[in-house]
């Protein structure tokens, strides 16, 4: 099972469709806060559909609560600066993929580390869809690991 991390998301939209991406690839969704919405909001609801029962949610407070109860070492940091692409690095069953707030990416500690990945773009435009970025990470580390129990 691979995990997803969602560092305080902005946009409920977003956090919806990565739910059900999540849902639909057996992986595991933390949220650290502040979220930018409210987990009832009917955009969340509507973009993960009927998936949410099919999903494990963690929430934490924030940043450093999370890696109180996760190990920092599997964890890849996604960030457009980074230096490594993320097909470039191996990723293992029980990884963490982790993205920053739609507005401005995770925090500048976590962007330059060794295990922070980039997914390649043109140089002339910032950055993808947060949803769109995790399922290209997520579908990358399944197809490296065998897509262990899919059709």
């Amino acid at each position: 099972m691979l995990n997803i991390v969602l560092v305080e998301p902005e946009i409920p939209s977003n956090t919806g469709n990565i739910a059900r991406t999540c849902a639909i690839t057996g992986a595991k969704l933390h949220l650290i806060e502040p979220l930018g919405f409210s987990l009832d909001e009917k955009h969340l609801r509507r973009a993960g559909l009927d998936y949410w029962d099919k999903l494990e949610v963690r929430i934490y407070p924030g940043l450093m609560e999370f890696f109180k109860e996760n190990p920092a070492d599997r964890c890849w940091f996604f960030s457009t600066k980074a230096g490594h692409d993320y097909t470039g690095v191996s990723y293992r069953d029980g990884d963490y993929l982790v993205f920053g707030k739609e507005t401005k990416g995770l925090p500048e500690e976590y962007v330059h580390l060794e295990n922070s990945v980039r997914i390649p773009m043109l140089p002339t435009l910032r950055s993808l869809n947060l949803s769109n970025s995790v399922a290209i990470g997520i579908y990358e580390a399944l197809r490296q690991t065998g897509f262990k129990g899919m059709i």
